[in-house]
């Protein structure tokens, strides 16, 4: 450390000191994001603690920037923490990047409280899901991971017996034993919650959406959105795309048939 950054430390722990401008407590952060990856509800409501709370320290003379800092730490904590938790790698840094993404654009103080409120209850109940369904052995989270990584791909059973060391056969009983579906159906009800996530928070096309996770055509895909969201893509998007995110809602442009036709 540099004799500027040891002056400039050295001051803002006096400056902290007289304005009992204190950090929340080691203890009380990690019992926070544990929690949140114990995916207990109670505990987190609790627990937590506004963005603006004198407890927490000062990251920048700019309060909103200070709040930004605050709430992308918080992000990148409670990553770390679902994924030692059991949550896919891709999935939790996925999900981190939209929250930071969102982040950036907020432009009030309210915007980055409600998101934070938002991306904690988010996290928590997906682990509370998470964890009821049971957390898989190695190969199968492996196989989980690797599902996870290749959405966008074609995944062959092959690829998954190769990427975790055991034989296809063996892989697919395995993985229909622990997650209680087989691998065909876990991979369209993973896109499916992929296409979800796009559809709520990206300007891509229902066609788009539908090649890119890897469905042979889009009424393919439709069917099969139907089929385990209840709902058509367009009705989804229609019903829950984020309005203060990029754009208004209102400009999402209605189906020139006048019905859910999803083009």
């Amino acid at each position: 450390m540099s004799q500027e950054q040891n002056i400039a430390l050295t001051r803002m722990e006096f400056t902290g000191r007289e304005l009992s401008q204190g950090h929340l407590p080691y203890e009380k952060e990690m019992e926070f994001f544990q929690s949140i990856k114990m995916g207990s509800i109670d505990e987190v409501n609790r627990l937590f603690k506004p963005l603006d709370s004198d407890e927490l320290g000062k990251l920048s003379d700019d309060p909103l920037q200070n709040l930004k800092y605050h709430l992308v730490i918080t992000i990148a904590f409670i990553t770390r923490y679902c994924i030692e938790g059991g949550m896919e790698h891709e999935r939790a840094y996925n999900l981190s990047d939209v929250y930071i993404n969102r982040t950036d654009k907020c432009r009030t103080a309210r915007e980055i409280d409600e998101l934070h409120r938002e991306l904690v209850e988010d996290y928590t109940h997906k682990m509370k899901e998470l964890l009821k369904n049971g957390i898989y052995s190695k190969p199968v989270q492996i196989c989980v991971d690797h599902i996870y990584k290749n959405l966008h791909s074609k995944i062959m059973l092959s690829d998954l017996a190769k990427a975790c060391g055991y034989g296809a056969t063996y892989v697919s009983k395995m993985f229909h034993d622990e997650v209680g579906e087989t691998v065909s159906v876990y991979i369209v009800k993973k896109r499916i919650e992929e296409a979800e996530n796009l559809l709520r928070y990206s300007d891509d096309s229902i066609a788009d959406i539908a090649h890119n996770l890897g469905f042979s055509t889009e009424s393919h895909f439709i069917s099969a959105f139907h089929r385990y969201a209840k709902i058509t893509p367009n009705e989804y998007r229609k019903r829950y795309f984020r309005s203060r995110w990029e754009r208004s809602s209102a400009d999402i442009p209605n189906d020139p048939d006048g019905d859910s036709g999803d083009k």
